[in-house]
């Protein structure tokens, strides 16, 4: 798979800028996320990576005859309206295998949103698993892989450090991310 997604990149003029950490588990945080091509950019960095991750997704995305390939490409069906419980799934299987990696985007939706959803820190925290903070760079056609974040469990004093590390200007739809960095992360949503 890495020749087919460095292939894939190239042809979509995206070039990968850092690597992979060694650590076994993590949570890879993605950002902006503006646009449903993302989903498209990631892909295509998962595999020039042989990153084997699993990504959270919107239930209704996982209807259907798509259902099992969104699956097999590592995607987790998630209920929006009901909550409760992901966290804690996701926690007990991440604590479950020797490597796992969960991508997400702490935005939660390509919609305007203020702030970031607070479930991939209190996963990280929970689990005692670094966040690698990822970059879609729509201006430069780059995907930024930083390194690791260490939380230290001071959600108020950690978001808005990983926040400063993405900006408007990377993203493909500008008035579609708020970069905001508050003092404080936005409620738990």
């Amino acid at each position: 798979m890495p020749l087919i997604g460095r292939a894939w990149l190239r042809m979509m003029g995206w070039r990968l800028d850092g690597a992979l950490p060694s650590a076994p588990r993590y949570v890879l945080i993605v950002a902006p996320h503006t646009t449903n091509a993302d989903f498209f950019v990631g892909l295509a960095a998962k595999w020039a990576l042989g990153l084997r991750a699993k990504w959270l997704g919107k239930h209704t995305l996982f209807r259907g005859p798509l259902g099992w390939l969104l699956r097999a490409l590592g995607g987790v069906p998630v209920d929006r309206s009901r909550p409760d419980g992901t966290v804690e799934a996701v926690l007990a299987e991440m604590e479950a295998a020797p490597a796992f990696v969960l991508a997400l985007a702490p935005e939660g939706t390509r919609r305007l949103t203020e702030g970031w959803k607070t479930g991939f820190y209190r996963i990280a925290v929970a689990a005692r698993v670094p966040i690698l903070p990822v970059a879609f760079d729509w201006s430069s056609s780059r995907i930024l892989l930083r390194t690791l974040f260490h939380p230290t469990g001071e959600a108020s004093a950690d978001i808005p450090r990983l926040r400063a590390m993405y900006h408007k200007g990377m993203a493909r739809h500008p008035e579609l991310f708020d970069d905001v960095h508050d003092e404080q992360p936005s409620e738990v949503r």
